[in-house]
């Protein structure tokens, strides 16, 4: 194999995986008409275009999905054998891509990323914030974090935080305003915020514990929002009541920001876990964030 056709390799992969030129150049700190010029060179050397073009979108032809099935796999293990001779000296390098909730941030990364980025400099973790479930093997992530019910079965999972309530929450103000439910049957009454779902589109009924069974309520109010910080800012501003993962509003409560609602209608999630193909684990970058994980969390 030529030399331009192998080091053109990692930009068609790029393109897949983004799922365009566009984002494809942005990701790989390329102009797009130099991604472009690649992409079309290794077709020319194949003779065989890889990618459907339109104005609206890109897309793998058959033959492009049969190629980078066969390639896709031995560039990563170039990746890998490279990380590794880097690791044996002592050096954690490259790029850990995780697809992740925009809730995890607050409820995990944060304090795992402040200590990776001392203890390995050279690493650079890419946080693709996702509140659909996908295929991370299919979309190029290293590791993927959940919901515990969420992570398929086939996965390793590691958890990341203890189980936690999903809660009602509202602050002094609206309270004072409205008063509090004092029961679920109530809450149709309430400006409630509400939660699109982005993978979806749904909106999203709150779920909530009525005795001994579940119920799924749904909601009106003047507000909807698709990130649940979202949520928290406007229940702290009046707006209304907040359907929220208590870690996320667990010092507004300490501190008496906001109340919790209804206490016993809080339904408990398994928590937010790490997932990633077995093998992947004998990657040193994704190691070495495992290894830091489980040193700044300590969730059990």
């Amino acid at each position: 194999m030529d030399r331009d056709l192998l080091s053109h390799l990692p930009v068609v992969v790029g393109v897949a995986r983004h799922r365009g030129f566009a984002p494809a150049a942005a990701a790989l700190g390329m102009s797009p008409s130099a991604v472009s010029h690649a992409v079309r060179a290794v077709e020319d050397r194949l003779g065989e275009p890889l990618f459907a073009r339109t104005t609206r979108s890109v897309a793998l032809t058959e033959g492009g999905a049969r190629f980078l099935a066969s390639v896709a796999g031995a560039l990563d293990d170039i990746d890998k054998a490279a990380e590794g001779l880097a690791a044996a000296r002592g050096e954690i390098t490259g790029l850990l891509r995780i697809n992740a909730p925009r809730i995890a941030l607050a409820m995990a990364l944060t304090p795992i990323l402040a200590r990776l980025a001392w203890a390995h400099p050279r690493l650079t973790v890419e946080v693709h914030a996702d509140d659909a479930f996908v295929d991370i093997v299919a979309g190029g992530f290293d590791a993927g974090i959940r919901l515990g019910e969420a992570v398929q079965q086939d996965m390793v999972a590691l958890r990341l935080t203890r189980p936690f309530n999903a809660i009602l929450v509202a602050s002094q103000a609206y309270l004072e305003a409205k008063g509090a439910p004092q029961t679920i049957a109530e809450l149709p009454r309430h400006n409630c915020i509400g939660f699109r779902l982005i993978g979806s589109g749904g909106v999203y009924d709150w779920e909530l514990s009525d005795g001994d069974k579940i119920v799924e309520v749904k909601t009106t109010g003047t507000a909807r929002v698709t990130d649940a910080s979202h949520a928290r800012e406007l229940a702290l501003a009046g707006v209304g009541i907040a359907y929220i993962f208590e870690p996320l509003v667990r010092r507004d409560l300490r501190e008496g920001r906001l109340k919790w609602l209804l206490p016993k209608s809080a339904i408990g999630e398994d928590g937010l876990f790490l997932y990633y193909p077995r093998r992947a684990a004998l990657a040193p970058k994704l190691r070495a964030f495992i290894d830091v994980a489980k040193a700044t969390l300590r969730p059990v």
